[in-house]
């Protein structure tokens, strides 16, 4: 059972109106965003950032796409409005990979997030209660479509780059099928064309351990002054594991006890509180609502849905494609990389990053992510 829920600030982890608004700036689009499995969305509002200046003739724009629990803050310290540090620094600004000099970046909060886009806290349309329980399933194909309205705001017909990892690359490569006149180029990192089952499955358990939390109510917890932080926890111990990888957690952790605990006695092992951290971090910015709606649309991730099939699909893909994986990736093994490669008609072979961190890698390893965007700009 979740561990017990603890009192946290109204934020509950989402940003909500009032809070500093940090970087943020905002996209509105209106009346309704048709939703994939039926119905729509009223009034949908995306939070994104931007670095740089968009060009005259708007050809140097980039889409930046987060992955589960990332935000639209990709660059810049942490300070008011934004919890975290941004989780691609030393990728984004003026002389780096994505030179902010010579490019204009953008980096969505995606929808269905709650770091300033429509989700799961936010108000519904009348200015009444949270959306909660009620929000919509969601799929990729919806969460690019309420990007693509932002493209348009922005007046960008064509992406010079399009780059995701993870649940980015997932919302990347949709972007490539979807919408192939205006993806100049596309970079995968650490994705897969569809989630497996291995994925689902490890997906399943993370959103049981939230809705099993008794503060959960149906996801109408907003008005309660109590947030399932007990089972966002667990969902967050749970990820972080397949995140990361055994000779790693073997390496650092051992079978070392916690520092003035001992595990004989009801005390943690070394790896235990370092679990324990992450899930005390994610739960004071992140929304229960959110990962669950999140993480759903994460296994509902199929760029060959109704399109038949895979290859099919892929086979759409015109823009220059660089596509890697992390070696030490348990979670989004290299063999579902290798598959985009070999499908993706202007893709070479796949890359691996070499990593000791597993699935993180593509966040962590700037230093090898640094020249395949350096590349693929230069092909584009």
């Amino acid at each position: 059972m979740p561990a017990p829920a603890v009192p946290l600030p109204p934020s509950f982890g989402a940003w909500r109106e009032g809070d500093p608004p940090g970087r943020r700036r905002w996209h509105t689009a209106g009346p309704a965003l048709p939703l994939e499995r039926g119905g729509q969305l009223p009034h949908v509002r995306l939070a994104f950032e931007t670095w740089g200046e968009l060009a005259p003739d708007r050809s140097n724009a980039v889409l930046v796409l987060h992955a589960l629990t990332g935000d639209s803050h990709v660059a810049g310290p942490a300070g008011p409005g934004h919890p975290t540090p941004g989780w691609w620094d030393g990728l984004v600004g003026p002389g780096l990979a994505l030179d902010t000099d010579r490019l204009f970046v953008v980096a969505p909060n995606v929808l269905g997030g709650c770091q300033g886009s429509t989700g799961p806290a936010s108000p519904r349309p009348d200015g009444g209660a949270a959306w909660g329980g009620s929000f919509p399933a969601l799929t990729q194909r919806d969460q690019v479509a309420a990007e693509a309205g932002l493209a348009d705001a922005l007046g960008i017909d064509r992406w010079a780059l399009v780059v995701g990892g993870s649940m980015g690359g997932m919302r990347a490569v949709e972007w490539a099928v979807t919408h192939p006149q205006r993806t100049g180029a596309l970079l995968l990192l650490a994705t897969t064309a569809a989630a497996s089952a291995e994925q689902i499955a490890w997906a399943a358990v993370q959103t049981a351990a939230v809705r099993g939390d008794p503060d959960w109510r149906g996801g109408d917890y907003h008005a309660t002054g109590r947030t399932p932080a007990g089972g966002l926890g667990l969902a967050r111990r749970i990820a972080h594991v397949t995140y990361r990888c055994e000779p790693e957690l073997q390496s650092r952790f051992g079978r070392l006890p916690q520092d003035g605990e001992d595990p004989g006695k009801g005390g943690r092992y070394r790896v235990e509180s370092y679990l324990d951290h992450h899930a005390d971090k994610l739960v004071r910015r992140f929304d229960a609502g959110s990962y669950v709606v999140l993480t759903e649309a994460m296994n509902a991730h199929d760029v060959g849905r109704g399109r038949g099939g895979v290859r099919a699909a892929l086979a759409r893909v015109t823009a220059p494609t660089l596509v890697a994986g992390v070696d030490s990736d348990r979670l989004y093994p290299v063999a579902q990389q290798a598959e985009l490669a070999a499908l993706i008609p202007t893709a070479d072979r796949h890359r691996v990053i070499e990593s000791a961190y597993g699935h993180d890698g593509f966040l962590i390893e700037k230093e090898q992510v640094a020249p395949l965007v350096a590349e693929l700009l230069g092909r584009a």
